[in-house]
């Protein structure tokens, strides 16, 4: 915020001054100049004017960019962090702490007043990690590991997008952010750890028999895939396919039946062959991992 203010200040000055420049050579009366103090206003005003103010901008916004975006903490595995992998079109997201990994996508949680690192990565083209509400973007490059961190201030749910075009559905490559006061992230983060309590049912059966389980995990259950994003906990989510629609057991069921109607371009197979009563019980129990 200060250095919006300061930079709306310094983009103030020069504008008001190239005004006031405009209005004097266009006034009705005016005197001419002479050469040399014609050569000397465009000298002072175009040239001196603009890059000293420019440059003091610039030194300022060099100066005060440390205290915006901070040196990682991350030091070793025991710090907590968090992993963020830019797929074709979808966010893997792995939190680790104290030794533990915990699987998510789509969705980032995150504690207001500590600042957390950021690992990004790229499993196939350039992505780009962005979520304007809480800071600059970054770019994620296959073979490549940046670092960023980043402290949220409020609680709230927030938007983040992939900032560099990466595909069909790069338009519906979103990312939800929602920050959590710490006694509530941290209750969270351990609910996560563990398996859901509706792991149970029919929909897991008939989960397990069409092979969803070769592409998706689901803790506590056979299904341990990596193709496709983690979908243990996937009912407490509040979107679906990387933001495209809210999570909701009908939505489910109309991305088991025909994700490529929802997101073009998406790797997952239409399971339109399936009784509808299978898709339906399937949703339901999806929508129930919690």
């Amino acid at each position: 915020m200060t250095l919006f203010v300061v930079m709306s200040f310094g983009a103030a000055a020069i504008w008001f001054a190239v005004v006031a420049f405009v209005c004097f050579a266009v006034r009705s009366q005016r005197r001419v100049f002479a050469e040399p103090a014609a050569s000397r206003l465009v000298l002072w005003g175009g040239g001196v004017f603009p890059t000293v103010t420019l440059f003091a901008l610039l030194t300022y916004a060099f100066w005060l960019m440390p205290t915006l975006r901070p040196s990682p903490t991350f030091r070793d595995a025991t710090d907590f962090r968090v992993e963020v992998t830019g797929r074709q079109y979808w966010w893997q997201v792995v939190y680790v702490h104290r030794g533990l990994t915990i699987a998510a996508a789509n969705e980032i949680r995150l504690p207001v007043g500590r600042r957390i690192e950021f690992l990004l990565k790229s499993d196939d083209v350039i992505h780009s990690f962005w979520i304007p509400s809480l800071g600059g973007k970054m770019d994620m490059i296959p073979g490549r590991e940046n670092r960023l961190s980043l402290m949220a201030q409020r609680t709230g749910v927030f938007r983040g997008a992939c900032a560099e075009f990466c595909g069909t559905s790069h338009a519906f490559m979103a990312l939800t952010a929602v920050t959590m006061e710490p006694d509530a992230f941290d209750a969270w983060l351990a609910s996560q750890a563990k398996a859901s309590i509706n792991v149970a049912g029919e929909g897991r059966a008939l989960f397990l028999r069409h092979g969803c389980g070769s592409c998706h995990r689901v803790a506590g259950t056979e299904a341990a895939g990596a193709a496709g994003p983690d979908l243990s906990h996937l009912g407490s989510r509040q979107m679906l396919g990387a933001g495209i629609v809210a999570n909701t057991e009908d939505n489910i069921a109309g991305f088991i039946a025909n994700p490529g109607a929802i997101k073009p371009g998406a790797a997952m197979p239409a399971f339109s062959m399936l009784a509808p009563q299978d898709i339906r019980a399937i949703a339901a129990w999806l929508k129930g991992l919690r």
